[in-house]
């Protein structure tokens, strides 16, 4: 069965209505009476559908976009696809998250829907389904919408959202919040867990931080873990993804849009930030940290307490900041402390040269 969705989408809007709102300028192809339907990402657009470019990572992309209208900086306004129609800003970011309040307003506050809302009897929503063999502990609440999979149990205080969709031989601990996300067999997710919340997502300005609506989901797929207070923000415009066998530790942070492959192990401390992807069997020591949209190729491994800043390939071993191969880090390593100890030997002998 198809999921229906986390959000209803509003429109069409014309494309006059659209710049208006956005504060942004049509370019010399705009047709202002155009409709658009939809907001979706550069690769994923096509006639109907509006886009932004604001990353230089994704000027190829940019250049093959279907969309039919897209953000874009002037000096860019000239490189837009002959069929995508130009709409100038100096800010394509927060052009973008104007226009995509047009179209899903819901996803700018957060909502919920507890068991003091009407339909709910014993926490559990009448429009919910369980199938049999499924718990639901006292004090947990079950929402609008949601599926709870056979042998599958939801523990006390476990809040499961508008829509949420869980597998079969689950098991959701106590405390744990869920929402605008599909999960799937086999999944343990620890106490405190939080899944489907808002992405970090701002536009910066001189007004404030403009709130960018997160209309993405969560994927967590069959038989992955993740430890307690750990938390996973549902995508921007694509979905957020855990791959299936990952086993994720306590107090682990992964942002919008990131995609983690199936077997990975990330160990406690983690920061993987927004659209960053990780191939299978990738292996994160604690206190790692990964900028966004970059890549982790499959197999790679990255030590404790490293920094990622930029792409590292398939089967690799980095560790240090910023992350770089181990024999690299480690000649580093050991030059620093053989200069340090020179440098300590020569001023115990008087040698005053040495700083």
């Amino acid at each position: 069965m198809e999921h229906p969705g986390f959000f209803e989408r509003a429109g069409p809007f014309a494309l006059r209505d659209i710049i208006e709102r956005s504060e942004a300028e049509p370019g010399p192809n705009a047709d202002l009476g155009l409709e658009i339907d939809d907001v979706l990402p550069l690769d994923a657009a096509s006639q109907g559908h509006l886009s932004f470019f604001d990353n230089t990572k994704y000027l190829k992309s940019f250049l093959k976009t279907d969309a039919a209208a897209c953000f874009v900086a002037t000096r860019y306004a000239e490189r837009t696809p002959e069929t995508t129609a130009a709409l100038l800003t100096d800010q394509p970011y927060r052009s973008f998250a104007l226009a995509l309040a047009m179209f899903y307003p819901e996803a700018l506050k957060p909502t919920s829907l507890g068991p003091g809302s009407e339909g709910y009897t014993d926490g559990v929503h009448e429009s919910a389904t369980l199938d049999d063999g499924a718990v639901v502990e006292p004090n947990a609440s079950v929402g609008p919408g949601a599926r709870i999979g056979a042998g599958t149990v939801i523990a006390s205080g476990a809040c499961v959202g508008y829509r949420v969709h869980i597998g079969r031989n689950s098991y959701i601990g106590p405390g744990v919040s869920l929402s605008n996300a599909i999960i799937g067999d086999g999944v343990i997710l620890h106490g405190g867990v939080r899944i489907g919340q808002d992405g970090f997502g701002f536009a910066p300005g001189p007004k404030g931080h403009l709130k960018v609506p997160q209309i993405g989901r969560v994927i967590i797929e069959d038989d992955v873990e993740i430890g307690s207070n750990s938390t996973v923000d549902r995508g921007a415009l694509r979905d957020t993804v855990i791959g299936a066998g990952t086993k994720i530790d306590n107090l682990v942070q992964i942002g919008h849009n990131v995609v983690i492959g199936r077997m990975c192990v990330i160990v406690s401390h983690v920061g993987i930030a927004g659209s960053a992807e990780l191939g299978d069997g990738v292996v994160l020591g604690g206190q790692v940290g990964i900028i966004g949209h970059v890549k982790v190729g499959s197999g790679a491994q990255i030590a404790a307490t490293s920094s990622v800043r930029t792409d590292v390939p398939p089967g690799a071993k980095w560790g240090g900041t910023p992350a770089k191969p181990l024999s690299v880090w480690f000649r580093e390593i050991a030059t620093v402390q053989r200069i340090s100890e020179e440098r300590i030997a020569a001023r115990r002998k008087g040698d005053r040269s040495q700083p």
